[in-house]
């Protein structure tokens, strides 16, 4: 009997053997398969202060400046920028709030340089992660208890896509102390589509979005807030919402920090502000430009936004207190 040439068998098996690997690995690093949460390698805080009151679930800015569209979670040298990145604002929150922050494939530095249009297809992606790493929060870990949401630049943009998504729910509104959106703009049309996103009003409201973004006065336009946009902020000196100058005596301590979450300085006064009514966002007076550089990548000189929260730090953790004592019921 003559033999079968098996070699194309063969050959065909392999070939087979190597798309499934292929599919595989596709599969597990596809935007569609998420993260597992459950797992607390995925997460940088997971309740770190059992004893306080309230919850915060903090969301990352963006640290990704590497020449992709997503950050991996694979990736320990961005995921160390990632974890000192939080560092740098929890002594905000940590004295009053027990914290939660997931690592998310958030969307790189790359991203902002395209056209705006094209930023969901990867905000989509970070955001499937934050919404997963929320869920799983509510389901195994919340327990009835308050929340702040917070979140800085395009952590505060996840932020207010949580709220969204989820505070639409009335149970769920009723244990929202504040979301402090710091860096990024709330607008009137958002409210209007999401009425459960309602803009501060004054220093112990609850229920509320504190939105905050600064500039030098010259400034008439960024990438954040670009022309024709208006945002509803609430000046962080005076808490207010109309332009009334807030004097650089109310500045309780700007705080400089490192990725360690140490203060490497700290100057009371250091700077006023008032709110451009035109623009909705606030004015930094007292200072010049040129000791406070952008450094991001598309921001004019002049656009204090990686200094939001450090140029009010002290007032900002004095405001978490008051607003969750409001909440809570605990008299000043």
């Amino acid at each position: 009997m003559k033999k079968r040439n098996m070699m194309p068998i063969y050959c065909g098996i392999a070939v087979v053997a190597v798309l499934i690997v292929v599919l595989i690995n596709n599969w597990k690093s596809s935007p569609e398969k998420g993260t597992d949460y459950s797992d607390m390698n995925n997460w940088a805080y997971f309740a770190l202060g059992e004893e306080k009151e309230a919850d915060l679930f903090l969301v990352c800015p963006t640290v990704d400046m590497k020449d992709e569209y997503n950050m991996s979670l694979d990736d320990s040298e961005t995921k160390a920028s990632f974890l000192g990145a939080l560092n740098m604002e929890r002594g905000i929150y940590e004295e009053t709030t027990r914290m939660y922050a997931p690592y998310y494939r958030q969307a790189a530095m790359k991203v902002y340089g395209l056209e705006r249009d094209k930023w969901n297809d990867y905000m989509s992606i970070a955001y499937r992660d934050v919404s997963d790493a929320f869920a799983y929060y509510l389901e195994n870990e919340n327990e009835g208890r308050p929340v702040v949401l917070a979140g800085f630049s395009q952590g505060a943009d996840m932020c207010l896509r949580l709220a969204e998504e989820y505070f639409g729910d009335r149970k769920l509104n009723s244990q929202l102390v504040a979301i402090y959106a710091i860096g990024w703009p709330l607008t009137k049309e958002m409210c209007e589509k999401f009425p459960q996103l309602v803009p501060a009003s004054g220093e112990d409201d609850t229920g509320v979005v504190i939105s905050i973004d600064c500039e030098a006065p010259e400034v008439e336009e960024t990438f954040i807030y670009p022309s024709g946009q208006k945002g509803l902020t609430i000046n962080p000196l005076n808490w207010k919402t109309d332009s009334t100058p807030a004097d650089k005596s109310l500045n309780k301590g700007a705080c400089f920090t490192d990725y360690s979450g140490g203060i490497t300085s700290e100057t009371a006064m250091l700077c006023g502000c008032y709110i451009d009514e035109e623009r909705g966002v606030i004015k930094v007076t007292d200072i010049d430009a040129q000791d406070y550089l952008p450094f991001v990548p598309g921001l004019p000189e002049g656009a204090y936004h990686i200094y939001d929260y450090q140029f009010f730090f002290r007032n900002l953790q004095e405001n978490v207190k008051v607003r969750v004592d409001a909440f809570t019921g605990v008299s000043k």
